[in-house]
């Protein structure tokens, strides 16, 4: 569902048992727009895929490689990822990664793997 104004409370949340990470999805014609949430201690396995990304941490520490560089970073810091460049790192710290990723062009392949989690209710829905 394509929303104009947003809130993450609002959107469904993916889990994924194999790295205890949550992810979330807003989808445009032309890209997306993908909230991340790994558990301190964690991997952000290293893969890469045919698709711009750009991405900005909101809060934790990672300990991140893009292509051939490898850097320590904390909020407000971010990274570039260009078709192909292998990217990922390590969780460092006491506190959650919680980071937005873009993506363009919008493709099928980021839904196929959000489709493998397990489908979690928004944060502000009511049992």
């Amino acid at each position: 569902m394509t929303r104009q104004i947003f809130s993450w409370d609002e959107i469904d949340r993916y889990g994924f048992d194999e790295d205890g990470s949550e992810a979330q999805i807003i989808s445009g014609e032309h890209m997306h727009l993908i909230r991340a949430v790994y558990e301190p201690g964690s991997t952000y396995p290293m893969h890469s895929h045919p698709h711009e990304q750009f991405s900005l941490l909101l809060s934790g520490q990672i300990l991140l490689t893009v292509g051939d560089e490898t850097r320590e970073i904390g909020p407000g810091d971010g990274w570039y990822a260009a078709g192909n460049v292998p990217h990922g790192g390590q969780i460092i710290g006491d506190e959650k990664a919680v980071f937005i990723d873009v993506y363009s062009p919008a493709t099928r392949w980021i839904l196929d793997i959000l489709d493998t989690g397990q489908r979690l209710p928004p944060v502000g829905s009511v049992d």
